[in-house]
């Protein structure tokens, strides 16, 4: 009976903490509708139907985590799942809310602004522990110490302020809760265009490398559609972490695994670094 009253009390802590998300959302949409929200719009490339059609297409969305050349390396660094509650900022299709769900998360958010991304992880991704909400992760709240793993893939360089974001999830992290990403890497994001340079036959020469220095927007191409990414460099970025609290434990500038060598395009992968992983933890005290 003691067992069965102590797991009622967490099922209702459980409900009480996505309820308090889903009021947080809907309070600041309202807000935004009455046109008294003062944070500025961010840009949403994914719900426009030109750029989604592409990006459904890409291999990643079609396959899922086997389908995306980084997740060899970054499922390394994944921590135990078991027993956690777990936020994912900017979600997308819902796939790594499915493989912590799946490895015996407790309770799993994943967040993203794109409702078109969203409905896409409700139909691909769904399972009893998962809830999945539309929200900028810039605007969410939560109470401290209320996540236990907190995970990203490859948005983080569309946050304007890297810095505040890694405070709030320190904030929101338990004692001894991880933090594991993806970001795009600073030598891809430097210049800017996140193309390669050719020659008048249209071969690979090199890829740009320039203003590294020169942190801030960006305005990128991707899947042949203009974006604002953000650039910062690999000193910003992990000295970040430890400013505001973090320790360390690895980093990963992943290489294209083996089996997706004969992919088009992806033996230039090879040439330079596309992305930075990372995995971190906030001190137990």
């Amino acid at each position: 009976m003691q067992i069965a009253a102590e797991e009622m009390r967490q099922l209702v802590k459980d409900r009480l903490f996505l309820a308090f998300i889903r009021y947080k959302s809907m309070r600041e949409q309202k807000t935004a509708r009455c046109g008294r929200m003062e944070k500025k719009m961010k840009e949403n490339k994914y719900d426009e139907e030109s750029f989604f059609v592409k990006y459904s297409q890409m291999s990643r969305s079609v396959y899922g985590l086997q389908g995306a050349g980084e997740w060899s390396a970054f499922q390394k660094m994944m921590p135990d799942f078991t027993g956690k509650k777990v936020l994912d900022l900017g979600c997308g299709y819902g796939w790594h809310c499915a493989y912590a769900a799946d490895c015996g998360a407790e309770t799993v958010l994943g967040t993203d602004i794109s409702e078109k991304m969203l409905a896409e992880a409700e139909k691909r991704n769904s399972r009893p522990c998962i809830q999945y909400q539309k929200i900028a992760m810039e605007d969410i709240e939560l109470p401290e110490q209320s996540v236990d793993v907190v995970i990203s893939s490859l948005a983080f360089h569309y946050v304007e302020n890297l810095e505040e974001m890694i405070q709030k999830i320190f904030r929101w992290l338990s004692p001894g809760g991880d933090f594991v990403f993806s970001i795009e890497h600073p030598v891809f994001t430097a210049e800017g265009s996140q193309d390669w340079y050719y020659d008048k036959n249209g071969k690979i020469l090199h890829f740009p490398v320039d203003n590294y220095y020169y942190e801030g927007k960006r305005e990128a191409i991707f899947l042949g559609e203009k974006m604002t990414k953000y650039h910062r460099t690999m000193t910003t970025i992990l000295g970040a972490l430890l400013k505001n609290g973090f320790e360390i434990k690895q980093i990963t500038e992943p290489q294209p695994p083996e089996n997706m060598m004969d992919l088009p395009g992806m033996r230039d992968e090879m040439r330079r670094p596309m992305m930075l992983l990372v995995a971190a933890v906030k001190p137990a005290r």
